[in-house]
Formats: C-alpha cells, sequence, structure tokens
C-alpha cells in the first residue's frame, strides 16, 4: 500500500532492505517461504468463498444472519468485497522481488488493498448494530474494524513521510487483521469439530481471531526492527 516512494526505496538500496517478515531478501528461508505460500493460500480460498455473497444467492449467508445480510445488503457487500480485495492482494504486499524490481506494480497492488480495507472496515463498522450475539460478537467486530482503520491508516501515512520501515510495520499489523477473515473461519471449524456451541464458538472467534493475529504480527515487528538494529 504505496503511494510513490522515495528514490532510496526504488533504487539499488532498497534491496539490502529486509522484509516485514524480519528478512532480507537474500536470506528467506525455506520455512518463512512455506510460511507465506500457506498464507497466501488461506487468504485466497477464503477469499474465493467470501466472494460467492455476489451472487446474493441467500443460501450462501451465514445461517444465523440471512435475514440481517439480506436486509443490508450494501453495507454487507461493501464489507465482503473490500475484504476480498484486501485478502487477496495483501500477501503481494510483502514479497521483496516486487518491491525492488517492479515499484509501480507495488504501489499500485498497495492502493487496491488500501481501498479494500477501508472498504472492509466501514462495512464491518455499519454492520456492527446488526451484529449476532449482542453485545459479545459484535464489539469484538467492532473494535477489529476499528484497529483495522487504524493501522491501515497509519501505514498510508507513513509512507507519504516517506518512512519506509514505519510504512511496513504497520502494513503487518493491517493484514494481521484482514487476515482475521481466516482465523476466525478456522476458529469455528475449530470449535465445531470440538464439540464447542456455535454461540461459544462464534463470541470468543469474534475476539480471539483477530488478537491472536495481532500478538504474531507484533512478534514479527519486533523481530524486524532487531534484525535492522543488527544490521546497522
Amino acid at each position: 500500500m504505496t503511494t510513490p516512494v522515495s528514490r532510496r526505496t526504488s533504487g539499488p538500496s532498497a534491496s539490502a532492505q529486509p522484509d516485514p517478515t524480519g528478512t532480507s531478501p537474500g536470506t528467506r528461508t525455506p520455512r518463512r517461504r512455506a510460511g507465506w505460500i500457506a498464507m497466501t493460500f488461506l487468504a485466497t480460498v477464503t477469499a474465493v468463498v467470501a466472494a460467492r455473497y455476489f451472487t446474493l444467492d441467500r443460501a450462501l449467508f451465514l445461517a444465523q444472519q440471512r435475514a440481517v445480510y439480506a436486509a443490508n445488503l450494501v453495507p454487507l457487500l461493501f464489507h465482503v468485497g473490500g475484504g476480498v480485495l484486501a485478502l487477496a492482494t495483501g500477501p503481494w504486499q510483502f514479497v521483496p522481488g516486487v518491491r525492488t524490481r517492479y515499484p509501480a506494480v507495488h504501489r499500485t497492488v498497495g492502493r487496491i488493498y488500501l481501498l479494500g480495507a477501508l472498504a472492509a472496515g466501514t462495512g464491518g463498522l455499519l454492520l456492527v448494530p446488526k451484529g449476532l450475539y449482542w453485545p459479545v460478537a459484535p464489539l469484538g467486530f467492532a473494535a477489529l474494524a476499528t484497529a483495522l482503520l487504524v493501522t491501515t491508516g497509519k501505514a498510508f501515512t507513513a509512507i507519504r513521510r516517506r518512512a519506509v520501515a514505519a510504512h511496513q510495520r504497520w502494513m503487518v499489523r493491517s493484514y494481521a487483521l484482514i487476515f482475521a477473515a481466516v482465523t476466525f473461519r478456522l476458529w469455528l471449524a475449530a470449535g465445531s469439530g470440538a464439540g464447542l456451541p456455535f454461540d461459544l464458538a462464534y463470541m470468543s472467534g469474534a475476539w480471539l481471531s483477530w488478537t491472536i493475529n495481532l500478538l504474531v504480527a507484533q512478534r514479527l515487528v519486533a523481530r524486524l526492527g532487531s534484525r535492522r538494529r543488527t544490521a546497522r
């Protein structure tokens, strides 16, 4: 998610910058590469499944919310459409080769991600009053949407200031929050497999799906900062 960056970020010295996962382009390990592939696969599958909402087939809506979703199609599709865009484009913002060799592509994809994240967060907030299992789950999703808007806004303002390192840190946090769409579904599936009542799985997932992701993101951000200090 970028606007035009400084010459340093598009010149030869940019290739020496570590990526947001904490490794430099030249030292990406097979484990980190496998992690990126797994993340991208899960995000893409979730985006494809969620995009089916645009068929307006009510049978595809969450059973407990079909009537609510049908009565609030505009904010629902705003939220889903933004989430689909952000989920699908986000992983490619973290590919060092794209950032350094194709900065124009990186900026274009970043702008698409920005619009998607803003739409997902705004649509999510509009749906909060109609949320299921009030107040626990709706408040959890409201906090998620607010955090998404804040972190994405921080990433945008950082790159506008040419603060590349800060931009990368906020992008990691922003995508961790977008990835809650994946984590939430995995949590519901795990809860169902463990025999957890749906309402408990839904309410707990509304909070845990994004707080866990944010903790992981913060660990990655800390590791990135540590590697930068070591490099200096």
